[in-house]
């Protein structure tokens, strides 16, 4: 009997590539599965749900409270809508529409980049702050605490993050912005979609004072793909909750979550900014199963297993020409996942051309397989574990050697005509 993406005509592909969006995210474990299959037959009070999530996630990160989103994207979307509206039904009811409410959400000049559309999208207008030329090479200045202090103004809701960008040195780093906006009495988010593992990060940035901090559910954590986490201080967190939730209720049999601070709440709210983005009971369950044992895991054995797995790759590709490989493996106070890197070109020179070429004969295979393409623009294409099946290895080497072979003919004939080399052409 066929399956169903062979009765859709969806070939599987190989994913070297990590737990990218679009590649479907992470491949999640039979336990994560069965927990997604138990709430999917039940029918149960997503408040009350949600209620039981908020009290395991705070748990396990040491937040005040927690939420299951629908992705980090969604999650910047709600916990800016948080910022913006508080408790305030009527500014709920509102959003997008800010016209009437402080708006300005302020964030470094060089952690700006395209995911600002889920900050905009509940109705914020984003402030740069700073130059950051040390984070430019431009000079030696970063950003100071008189930099932020000097953007905040009446209409300040808040302050954006993002964890991992470049730029972020001396009052940049976000114990200096909390600092600054905490004194004033205004929130800080952090953007950490992409920040896990080392698992430690789940407390490290409420640790440093964020009051809420968005993290990708369908990545490293191996939750369902349309899934992420908001966690952070309960009144926030209970706000944009509040902000996802169902509110086709009467308000005389309406039951809040006991997220919702209804002595500071007045009336019952219409449906909210975040309505488009509610969850699954599935996603719900399937999240917290992941992050349980995301948790639980040994990371440094995960680690080593990876590696070994990658070792096995690099010794099949070992004399496949056109090609050098380099295992950089993890290890304390750098990558907390080993990847191994492919040098792509003729005579042991990393070719952008060729690197690209040899993605494209990868992805036009009978089994589509994926690199990652981080350092294309280098030479460099790598191969990452975090989204690779065990049972894969053997065919992403087999699918590497025929893709590096195929360059490899088309090299030597254009050599032989007297015109340039494939790897600059194709």
């Amino acid at each position: 009997m066929s399956s169903f993406l062979d009765r859709l005509g969806v070939p599987r592909r190989i994913n070297a590539a990590g737990t990218l969006t679009r590649l479907g995210g992470s491949l999640m474990a039979p336990e994560v599965l069965e927990a997604m299959r138990e709430a999917a037959a039940s029918s149960v009070d997503m408040a009350e749900l949600q209620s039981a999530a908020s009290r395991r996630i705070a748990a396990l990160t040491g937040a005040e409270a927690g939420l299951v989103t629908s992705g980090a994207s969604a999650g910047l979307t709600l916990a800016t809508a948080a910022c913006l509206a508080g408790w305030d039904a009527a500014r709920m009811a509102a959003l997008p529409d800010t016209s009437r409410m402080p708006a300005r959400m302020l964030m470094l000049r060089t952690h700006r980049n395209s995911y600002d559309h889920a900050v905009r999208l509940a109705g914020a207008q984003i402030v740069d702050v700073g130059h950051n030329d040390r984070g430019t090479g431009a000079g030696v200045r970063g950003v100071e605490p008189w930099e932020i202090e000097s953007a905040i103004d009446s209409q300040t809701a808040g302050f954006v993050f993002v964890a991992g960008a470049g730029g972020a040195a001396a009052a940049g780093a976000l114990p200096g912005v909390v600092e600054v906006m905490h004194r004033h009495g205004l929130p800080v988010v952090v953007d950490a979609a992409a920040q896990l593992p080392p698992a430690a990060n789940l407390r490290r940035f409420v640790e440093q004072g964020a009051d809420l901090v968005v993290f990708s559910g369908g990545k490293a954590l191996g939750g369902p793909q349309a899934s992420g986490l908001l966690i952070g201080r309960r009144a926030l967190v209970g706000s944009a909750l509040l902000q996802m939730m169902d509110m086709d209720v009467h308000p005389a049999t309406w039951a809040p979550a006991e997220l919702v601070d209804t002595a500071r709440l007045r009336g019952t709210p219409l449906h909210g900014i975040g309505r488009g983005f509610k969850v699954g009971k599935e996603e719900i369950a399937g999240l917290l199963c992941a992050l349980e044992r995301f948790v639980a895991r040994d990371e440094a054995a995960q680690a080593e297993a990876w590696a070994q797995r990658l070792r096995a790759v690099a010794a099949g590709l070992q004399g496949a020409p056109l090609l050098q490989t380099v295992l950089r493996e993890a290890g304390p106070g750098g990558r907390a996942v080993p990847v191994l890197e492919l040098r792509v070109g003729p005579e042991g020179r990393a070719d952008p051309a060729a690197a690209a070429a040899l993605c494209r004969r990868l992805q036009d295979q009978a089994r589509p397989v994926h690199l990652a393409e981080d350092r294309l623009d280098e030479g460099v294409l790598l191969v990452n574990p975090l989204a690779l099946a065990p049972q894969d290895d053997a065919m992403l080497v087999a699918g590497l050697r025929a893709a590096l072979a195929q360059g490899a003919v088309g090299t030597e004939a254009a050599a032989l005509a007297g015109g340039p080399s494939a790897a600059s052409t194709s």
